[in-house]
């Protein structure tokens, strides 16, 4: 068994795939480990499978390459990479160099120091456009305040051989493996390390995409919606009996006459949390549908192992 496995998701990264590998190399080359670099191509538009396959050929014994057959996403990708690693412990790190290689020995010391499950590297600067950082701080916000989490993390992390074991085998339709791996354990530890700006090409996560990913967040690993949908309805009926007792106060008392306005709005308020609660349902039914259909999160095109 080899010290560590690097699993690197690959997409649309041609440009940097030599340069990210050779760095890993010397990192661990200059620290005498043995290692393994697991890349998964996530059916990008350029030619970094090509560029995989001539790196395969020159490093025989330390890469694998696996291809899939569509776009399935970062943590998909991931997920599909971290079952064909053989280490004692297992690296993540992007393909596009804003994480510096270098770096992992800084990972690497904290993880060990601590004897920890689990090293994030944090950025004390995070080198991504407005609206990424934006919505990175919402969800582990978020993640931090409804589901008791760190509220920290970032996809530049160690992780341990034996939470590996428990998350491969973990069936869930939409993943997300910080969430996933954070129901296993609460051994966790950060190391600020650098983060660089985005040299080629734009991010794979556009607004729609993040939205999206928020979106599957708060369904499949919250229950919020739900809860807002119970709080609002008690708040609501609260409102209305106040509302109602001042018309009929209003009418016995002072005979206000009270109009078809005050009727109206209350309709349209009263219709418009309804559509709102049937949305939520709506939503929570298409996933579970999705969840029963059980789709695999990835499927495998090639494989150069």
């Amino acid at each position: 068994m080899k010290d560590f496995s690097v699993v690197v998701p690959v997409y649309n990264s041609e440009d940097t795939l030599e340069e990210l590998f050779e760095s890993i190399k010397n990192v661990f080359e200059g620290m005498k480990k043995t290692f393994e670099v697991v890349f998964v191509e996530d059916c990008g538009t350029d030619k970094s499978w090509e560029v995989l396959k001539d790196l395969k050929k020159k490093f025989p014994k330390i890469i694998k390459a696996v291809k899939l057959n569509k776009n399935f996403g970062q943590h998909n990708t991931t997920m599909c990479g971290f079952g064909f690693t053989e280490g004692k412990n297992i690296i993540t790190i992007d393909d596009d160099l804003q994480n510096p290689p270098k770096e992992i020995k800084k990972l690497i010391d904290t993880f060990m120091k601590k004897e920890s499950d689990i090293t994030y590297g944090i950025y004390t600067k995070k080198q991504h456009s407005r609206a990424r950082n934006f919505m990175s701080k919402s969800v582990k916000k978020s993640s931090k305040i409804f589901l008791n989490r760190t509220g920290e993390g970032s996809s530049f992390r160690i992780i341990s051989r034996k939470i590996i074991e428990k998350i491969i085998i973990h069936n869930q339709n939409f993943i997300f493996i910080d969430e996933v791996i954070q129901w296993y354990t609460d051994n966790i530890s950060f190391v600020n390390v650098e983060h660089r700006k985005r040299r080629n090409n734009k991010s794979g996560y556009s607004p729609r995409a993040l939205f999206r990913l928020a979106s599957n967040l708060t369904y499949y690993y919250t229950n919020i919606p739900l809860k807002i949908m119970v709080y609002s309805g008690l708040i609501i009926s609260f409102l209305s009996f106040i509302l109602a007792i001042k018309f009929i106060i209003q009418k016995i008392f002072f005979n206000v006459p009270l109009g078809y306005t005050s009727l109206i709005v209350v309709v349209l308020f009263s219709t418009s949390i309804i559509v709102f609660s049937l949305g939520v349902i709506g939503g929570y039914l298409s996933r579970i549908s999705s969840v029963q259909n059980k789709k695999p999160n990835y499927s495998i095109d090639k494989v150069l192992d």
